[in-house]
């Protein structure tokens, strides 16, 4: 069953049932601010109520930051006095003033605590703004509330000793995702217009495409992150938000160089040409690859069903779309992916929980024991020559095209409290459920049964259900994941548009004609 929620207009409001300024997105806010006819603290208040009023059922915030309230009567008060002069020269240097924004808990705000979900830090406090949080404050936007993660943003669901469960708002049975499994949640469960998050191998696109948002993985580089990790070309952190404007928006205050990063590079002018009331307009001639599953990846029949939708409604807009095919299976995926995390990640972490390893989540050690495995199996010069080979394989694969169009998972949906330390079974409504090996007689390992049912099918490892670490392996190719219909399970399914290194604008309109073709209400209804 594939079908879409309306984003806007009377059905949007008819599914909401409220006027509420907490279903307001960040572009409109701000013009309701500039008119007068939004009072910042307002926007700010209904928010902190939203989390009060729905928080404890969903658990996705970790606290709520009182030194918002100051930074929204302050952008109150300039905006009851701003002059037409006043309002454009904030609309150039403060493009975020008065918004609030949810920060993922790795981010650090000084004087505050930072854990990481890590029950042993918990008396460890940040002595400095993360980059892009220091980038979002300058931009006169400021944190009201931190979103959960799982331990070390190791898993793709999000649940820890130190927060507990996150769940997801569509369905409280299942994650919302991971590792900005909160950020996501807080923006389905109405909680923010913007939230951080990041990615080191689908750990903003996952949680994106299960909870309905969207979520931007920007190219290595163009924003700022944490020595020494920023040194990991997989690694990026970026926007979150319930509309590709929104995206854009916030990206834009995140993007380029700083001293603390020497990785990162100028980003000048960068999205000035993207304008998401012309996306749809200009997709006539635009060419799009579509590959339903990036090798033999097990995709649901639901989540190709909404994916396909996707690729025809931009065909009928103009849009040339053609089919591909990738040489790529799960299993590769995953094992040039783990070679990396176990040369890189594994020791990090290995070095910052020595001695804790009693208090750490199952999957965490599980995440270290299997990935240093890989790593003891193939040197860090093998993952490079397997990388480079994926990467020439999608530059092939995407010569002559604009973008190209996957799912985001394979499977529908996860477990809320599930660990998937035996692997991952996928049940007939597209859940991905713990253990269960060879499920249903189930094949087992990377290839989908010839018939392309999925349901009972078994992978020995849950990460190879999901379809994004292929894209943090070709790191240099942005990506904007947004909502593609509902899954039967009843959560949202995503699709990754993908575009050619560093050529982000081309990602975020075609994403933002999807979003204008096949609208979506980007709240849960709670």
């Amino acid at each position: 069953m594939s079908r879409a929620v309306p984003r806007s207009g009377a059905d949007a409001k008819t599914a909401n049932t409220t006027t509420e300024p907490w279903t307001l997105s960040a572009t409109e806010a701000l013009a309701a601010f500039r008119s007068k006819e939004l009072s910042p603290v307002d926007y700010l208040t209904s928010f902190i109520g939203r989390i009060t009023a729905e928080d404890e059922r969903i658990n996705a915030v970790t606290e709520v930051v009182e030194e918002a309230v100051p930074s929204a009567r302050e952008a109150e008060r300039f905006y009851l006095s701003a002059t037409d002069d006043d309002l454009a020269d904030a609309a150039a240097t403060r493009p975020l003033l008065g918004l609030p924004v949810i920060a993922k808990e790795k981010h650090p705000l000084a004087g505050r605590g930072l854990t990481q979900g890590l029950l042993h830090e918990r008396d460890t406090i940040a002595d400095n703004d993360a980059a892009i949080i220091a980038r979002i404050r300058a931009a006169g936007g400021f944190v009201h509330a931190r979103a959960t993660s799982p331990e070390f943003s190791c898993a793709t669901i999000t649940h820890s000793p130190m927060w507990g469960v996150t769940r997801n708002p569509w369905n409280l049975d299942l994650s919302p995702g991971g590792s900005s499994g909160g950020s996501g949640a807080a923006l389905a469960a109405g909680f923010a217009p913007l939230a951080t998050a990041s990615d080191i191998a689908g750990s903003t696109r996952l949680p994106a495409a299960f909870t309905g948002t969207v979520g931007y993985k920007a190219p290595y580089g163009r924003i700022p992150g944490a020595q020494p990790l920023a040194a990991d070309w997989y690694r990026g952190d970026g926007p979150m938000t319930r509309t590709v404007a929104d995206a854009a928006l916030l990206a834009k205050v995140m993007v380029g160089v700083d001293p603390s990063d020497h990785a990162t590079i100028t980003s000048l002018g960068f999205l000035d040409d993207f304008d998401p009331a012309e996306a749809a307009d200009r997709l006539r001639g635009r060419r799009v690859a579509l590959c339903v599953r990036l090798g033999d990846f097990p995709v649901g029949k639901d989540t190709e069903a909404n994916t396909r939708a996707v690729a025809s409604a931009l065909e009928s807009a103009g849009a040339q779309v053609e089919e591909i095919e990738l040489p790529w299976t799960a299993e590769r995926i995953f094992e040039t992916a783990f070679t990396h995390f176990g040369h890189l990640l594994a020791p990090a972490m290995r070095k910052a929980t020595r001695g804790h390893e009693d208090t750490l989540a199952d999957y965490t050690l599980r995440f270290m024991a299997d990935s240093e495995a890989v790593a003891g199996r193939r040197s860090f010069f093998d993952g490079l020559a397997m990388e480079s080979q994926i990467q020439a394989e999608l530059a092939s694969a995407m010569d002559g095209f604009d973008v190209l169009l996957a799912p985001t998972s394979a499977v529908a949906g996860l477990e809320a409290d599930a660990s998937y330390l035996d692997g991952i079974t996928v049940g007939a409504d597209g859940v991905g459920r713990e253990g269960g090996e060879n499920g249903a007689g189930g094949d087992s390992g990377g290839a989908v049964a010839a018939s392309g049912e999925t349901a009972g099918f078994h992978l020995d490892h849950y990460w190879q259900a999901h379809m994004t670490m292929p894209f943090n392996i070709c790191n240099r190719v942005p990506i904007v994941n947004v909502p593609s219909g509902m899954a039967d399970c009843g959560i949202p399914t995503g699709v990754q548009v993908i575009a050619h290194p560093y050529h982000d604008v081309r990602a975020f309109e075609i994403a933002a004609a999807i979003e204008e073709l096949c609208p979506w209400s980007g709240l849960a209804p709670l």
